[in-house]
């Protein structure tokens, strides 16, 4: 089998492709010459996933899937949540999202927090979408040189070092993509 993941960014691609089984081929957007942005204008993260995945199959006819992540803080209201790649600006740049959070929960103790990614496959004409989520708390500071995005305040819950301090093989067996990548890999062994 062959699909393509429907991503521009290297670490998701690194940390799925390291949970995909040999016999199913990964292509990623470059592999089949998709180098324009691809829509993500959903006002959710089902929304987002889902109108990643429609675009490339009606523009690439590839069977593919899509995810989209977002961290929702319960003291800022679910926030970044859509909006976590571009929390602090259109430049999309992690060290700024990370610092906008620590600012907002400066004067709170309230951190708990969780990630959430939804994957939306299209797979022969039809959609199935897997979630996967990984509650836990905002660190006071930044840990860690692993991961990437929030990973490094991030602490799931059980755990005492965030996912910037894991190993990527521990980060996808509690994560959250890692959670709905094992639902999606699951449909796709049964059918």
């Amino acid at each position: 089998m062959q699909i393509v993941f429907a991503t521009n960014n290297r670490n998701k691609l690194k940390e799925v492709q390291s949970l995909i089984p040999k016999d199913i081929k990964l292509l990623s957007l470059e592999d089949i010459s998709c180098f324009e942005d691809v829509p993500e204008t959903q006002d959710t993260i089902e929304g987002n996933a889902i109108q990643k995945a429609e675009y490339i199959k009606k523009h690439y006819g590839y069977d593919c899937f899509a995810d989209d992540t977002g961290l929702e803080i319960e003291a800022l209201n679910g926030e970044p949540g859509v909006y976590s790649a571009r929390y602090a600006g259109e430049q999309r740049n992690s060290e700024d999202n990370i610092q906008k959070v620590l600012l907002n929960l400066k004067d709170t103790s309230l951190r708990r927090a969780q990630f959430k990614t939804v994957i939306a496959l299209e797979l022969h004409g039809s959609q199935q979408l897997f979630t996967g989520t990984c509650k836990g708390d905002i660190t006071l500071e930044k840990k860690g040189e692993k991961g990437f995005g929030y990973d490094p305040i991030f602490k799931a819950e059980g755990y005492d070092k965030t996912f910037a301090e894991i190993t990527l093989e521990e980060k996808n067996r509690i994560g959250h993509r890692g959670k709905a990548v094992n639902q999606l890999i699951a449909y796709l062994n049964n059918i």
